[in-house]
């Protein structure tokens, strides 16, 4: 099927300045390639396995974003060349990411998840959960391989444009506070916004969009 170059470059235009990662979860390296040579560097997998072997087939300069839920023990795959890891749903994750980049001498940036969906199969830190978390965060000096980057969400999968708003209103809420109480430039990312709600989210303050389906086509 291959990608649909056209909507790729609406899209693109439609974002603004806003980072687009291209999702590429269960798509061939070929269409990961096609997307690449049109300039593409940002792409998003949410299995640990098929991130890695796609990893070594590919162009040594993209930036991989890891977007599902990870396992601790699966943290040390990724960490050799991980760009970003956008899930990260636990303070113990966070230690677990810095010391894994520390083996490696790198630094990863990571977003915290936040919960803003009425579904309640989503992963993600609550309001109370998250401001613990940037407690421990600011006190704990020694997770120096990690960068916190901002934080990311899934709205409700509905119809209802106003409750998706309403949700991505309230996260970039969330993120402002949380940015001042860091008051870290570097903590600057706000990620959502999908294939089916990405031009709400950029109207409510999204810096980064994850698009998977637009570009690639429907998964089997």
């Amino acid at each position: 099927m291959g990608i649909a170059t056209d909507k790729y470059k609406e899209i693109l235009k439609e974002l603004g300045s806003a980072t687009l990662v291209a999702v590429s979860k269960t798509k061939p390296v070929d269409d990961i390639k096609a997307l690449y040579d049109l300039g593409q560097r940002d792409f998003g997998e949410n299995y640990v396995q098929e991130m890695t072997e796609k990893q070594s087939q590919l162009p040594n300069d993209i930036r991989w974003h890891f977007i599902g839920h990870l396992q601790s023990n699966k943290t040390k795959y990724l960490a050799p060349f991980v760009f970003m890891i956008q899930g990260v749903d636990s303070y113990s994750l966070l230690v677990e990411i810095n010391k894994q980049a520390k083996k490696n001498q790198r630094i990863i940036q990571c977003l915290l998840q936040v919960h803003i969906a009425t579904e309640e199969t989503k992963f993600g830190f609550d309001e109370d959960e998250l401001e613990k978390t940037i407690d421990q965060y600011k006190q704990n000096n020694q997770l120096d391989h990690i960068q916190l980057a901002g934080l990311m969400g899934m709205a409700s999968f509905t119809e209802d444009k106003n409750q998706i708003r309403k949700e991505f209103f309230y996260l970039q809420s969330l993120f402002n506070e949380t940015k001042s109480a860091l008051n870290n430039p570097a903590f600057s990312t706000l990620s959502m916004g999908m294939s089916s709600d990405y031009l709400i989210a950029i109207e409510e303050g999204s810096t980064m969009v994850r698009i998977g389906s637009l570009i690639f086509g429907e998964r089997a």
